[in-house]
């Protein structure tokens, strides 16, 4: 991991808390989906903090309960050293997605890009998600201000590397202030 960088990973979820007594985790996944995390990751990354160190993790073993991932790590035998994983944040490397379709996107691909409307009007730019156990929302700053945007397919119309498109309701950047 060495020529990597933090901003080569993604976070997938949050580890909440120890489950049973062999080894296994609960993982809140970040994109409310868990049927996603199970099987699609084998090795991941954790992090105490935004600032500490991404250590590998290789994941033995992954299922669904209810919202959440119960995973089992390879050197993680017991409950004792599950708890010490609690409130980790759990990452992927950027280049192991899975691949997704036409019209699918990841939330990390429209941070730090130009938003515009389908006019062209420069909306702002992007400059994180903000993400909660309801709607996304895509944090846009102009000019001091700043702006909510729910992330909603239809409201998304085009993305490339620099800027995405957005097709915006009437008002919905008036409600902000």
């Amino acid at each position: 991991m060495a020529d990597l960088e933090r901003d080569d990973f993604i976070p997938l979820g949050k580890i909440t808390k120890p489950h049973g007594i062999r080894g296994e985790v609960k993982i809140y996944p970040y994109s409310g989906n868990p049927e996603q995390f199970v099987g699609a990751y084998r090795h991941v990354y954790m992090a105490a903090g935004n600032q500490g160190p991404l250590i590998e993790q290789t994941i033995e073993r992954a299922r669904v309960q209810g919202k959440q991932v119960l995973a089992k790590f390879k050197n993680c035998l017991d409950r004792t050293a599950a708890e010490h994983f609690v409130g980790r944040e759990v990452f992927v490397q950027k280049d192991n997605l899975p691949e997704i379709g036409e019209d699918e996107f990841y939330l990390h691909q429209l941070e730090g890009k130009e938003l515009v409307d389908i006019s062209g009007a420069f909306l702002g730019i992007s400059s994180h998600i903000l993400t909660s156990g309801g709607q996304d929302l895509l944090i846009v700053h102009n000019q001091g201000r700043e702006y909510m945007v729910p992330v909603v397919g239809e409201f998304i119309k085009f993305i490339d590397t620099d800027r995405v498109v957005l097709d915006l309701p009437p008002g919905l950047l008036d409600i902000n202030d």
